[in-house]
């Protein structure tokens, strides 16, 4: 699937809603759960979550590729893991502020 910075994409595997901050052009091939994801209001049939890719996905949270070329943000956690292509998605660690001393 081509996504756009905006899209709002949906797990099939489990509760796991997200939206695309960042996008590399070309198809991506972006699962949840060991399922494919889809449009948000597409028709969805449920599918099994594949046990191997169920680590969860949490809410308000980033995820990028290791590229960093695709980042997405959690807006339904889930029990299944995001992945795009063979790759898991790892969560964005948030910027350090500088004290304020």
């Amino acid at each position: 699937m081509v996504l756009r910075p905006g899209d709002r994409l949906v797990s099939s595997a489990c509760e796991t809603q997200v939206v695309v901050i960042r996008a590399p052009a070309g198809e991506v091939d972006l699962r949840c759960g060991g399922a494919p994801m889809a449009p948000m209001g597409a028709e969805v049939s449920p599918t099994e979550l594949d046990g191997s890719r169920a680590e969860g996905s949490l809410l308000g949270k980033r995820y990028v590729s290791t590229d960093g070329l695709l980042e997405v943000l959690c807006t339904r956690g889930g029990r299944g893991s995001l992945w795009a292509a063979d790759a898991q998605l790892v969560m964005k660690e948030s910027k350090k502020l500088p004290s304020s001393d």
